[in-house]
């Protein structure tokens, strides 16, 4: 058994993910799609999440249209050995598989990928994610004890730069019920976990022109809590 292996059959073990915020009309009435996992799910059951999911192997071997900004590389890259490309992929292949949305750019090199399990249908659009539309807001690793442990990468993108519509989810798959966009100041109504709502919280404040030093970072690698910036 290999030590991927491993630590997948360990379902203590931290696993890297990856979580896309889709935000909509950001200068007039913001928006954020939120869906809604089952209730019996082990992770979460029953709340209210931004699409998202572990971070696979192959996630590695896509290659980008567009290269995120040198801040977001280096943000991502800190007090981490996942590289970051897996990251910005892994975030735009569970958009298009929860709920249907291509965020990407066209390339012609697709026509030469030998598309791997999980990026087929994706591929299959002629396109390539866009790092440069996407841009890192928040790190959190789940807690010691939970059922699930993720070391999760919050990962913000515009709706300007989708190539689909929208409000078209006829595309998602059945992971997430109730896709809807949630107006910002109404989505802690809803049944949240509690890192979401920190994190809704911080795209409030970036949307204010909070200056913030740094991306915010709950490391609960160990049993030491820590709130780093990165």
């Amino acid at each position: 058994m290999g030590q991927e292996d491993a630590r997948v059959l360990d379902k203590t073990a931290i696993r890297n993910a990856a979580t896309i915020i889709m935000l909509r009309d950001a200068e007039t009435h913001p928006k954020v799609l939120m869906g809604q996992r089952g209730k019996s799910a082990a992770f979460m059951p029953s709340k209210f999440v931004f699409p998202g999911g572990a971070v696979d192997a192959v996630d590695a071997e896509i290659p980008l249209a567009r290269d995120p900004s040198p801040d977001c590389l280096a943000r991502l890259s800190a007090q981490s050995d996942l590289p970051a490309q897996a990251v910005l992929n892994a975030a735009t292949r569970e958009l298009w598989e929860e709920t249907g949305l291509l965020l990407g750019a066209s390339d012609p090199r697709t026509g030469s990928i030998t598309a791997p399990k999980g990026w087929r249908g994706y591929l299959a659009t002629g396109n390539l994610p866009d790092g440069a539309a996407l841009q890192f807001v928040f790190r959190a690793i789940t807690p010691p004890g939970r059922p699930r442990r993720f070391d999760a990468r919050f990962l913000l993108a515009n709706t300007d730069q989708l190539q689909t519509d929208p409000d078209d989810f006829s595309r998602a798959e059945d992971e997430l019920s109730h896709l809807h966009w949630v107006p910002l100041a109404e989505a802690r109504a809803l049944d949240l976990p509690f890192i979401t709502e920190v994190v809704l919280a911080e795209i409030g404040a970036i949307l204010n022109g909070s200056d913030q030093p740094g991306v915010p970072f709950f490391n609960n690698f160990d049993e030491i809590s820590r709130f780093d910036r990165l």
